[in-house]
């Protein structure tokens, strides 16, 4: 039987990750939606992040949160560039669930991701097996939000930027290398321990938020993720190297 080279449910790769003892910390609390997890985790932690399953390019993410105010909690979401607010959880989740209809969504904590010019971004980590069946870290590229987004995806308007440029306004040259180094190596570990269980897989884009302390949080990861992204990038050092890591992997088996 042919090993899987891809796997849609963002759940199941979840869950393999929380396996490992390295891993499973820098992955924030996912949960099914249900309407107990919506309310445990708001009242936890204030803001959370609502997506399908399965699903690709931001499409039908929600980001929710739990605001105080003079007249009690408040219950607000924004779904695309819409945002609604509610008094009382239960008028809350009812729209929602107009929103999420009959599809399976999980429920995020949400990460206080860092701005550029005042807009959220992310990185995505490219992890590929190298010609002798190696796993590598070959690319980090940030993805600033557009206007008004609560994405950050390329195809949902999100904007490829250097993480170098990113990180510079957060951190010392020193601290912009080590945490660099760290996403390159989180990247790695990511792939060299979905190999244990997915043998077939050939290449990975791990999306990483780092949150004001520098933490790298593991937001989800693609299996078929688009090498393109990095062609948009001035330097295309990093995008030869992913192109001819695919080129490589299409005449090659994987080790197992």
């Amino acid at each position: 039987m042919k090993a899987k080279s891809t796997l849609t449910s963002k759940w199941i790769k979840t869950k393999v990750l929380l396996r490992s003892p390295e891993i499973s910390p820098l992955i924030p609390e996912t949960a099914r939606l249900t309407r107990e997890n919506a309310k445990r985790m708001l009242d936890k932690y204030g803001m959370v992040y609502i997506k399908p399953e399965v699903g690709t390019y931001g499409n039908g993410v929600i980001r929710a949160e739990r605001r105080s105010g003079e007249k009690g909690a408040a219950y607000w979401y924004q779904s695309g560039t819409k945002q609604r607010t509610f008094g009382t959880f239960e008028a809350f989740y009812t729209s929602l669930k107009g929103k999420t209809g009959s599809r399976k969504y999980l429920i995020q904590k949400g990460i206080d991701l860092l701005k550029a010019g005042g807009k959220r971004f992310d990185i995505r980590v490219m992890v590929q097996r190298s010609p002798s069946g190696i796993w590598e870290t070959t690319g980090l590229i940030g993805r600033v939000a557009g206007v008004g987004k609560i994405v950050t995806n390329y195809h949902a308007g999100g904007k490829p930027t250097a993480v170098e440029k990113l990180l510079a306004p957060h951190t010392s040259d020193a601290l912009r290398a080590e945490t660099m180094k760290r996403l390159r190596k989180l990247g790695k570990d990511v792939g060299q321990f979905y190999k244990k269980k997915y043998p077939g897989f050939k290449q990975l884009g791990v999306d990483v938020g780092l949150d004001r302390s520098l933490t790298p949080w593991i937001i989800e990861v693609n299996t078929n993720p688009d090498p393109y992204i990095f062609n948009q990038l001035s330097d295309k050092t990093m995008y030869r190297k992913v192109m001819a890591y695919r080129r490589a992997q299409q005449t090659t088996r994987p080790k197992r």
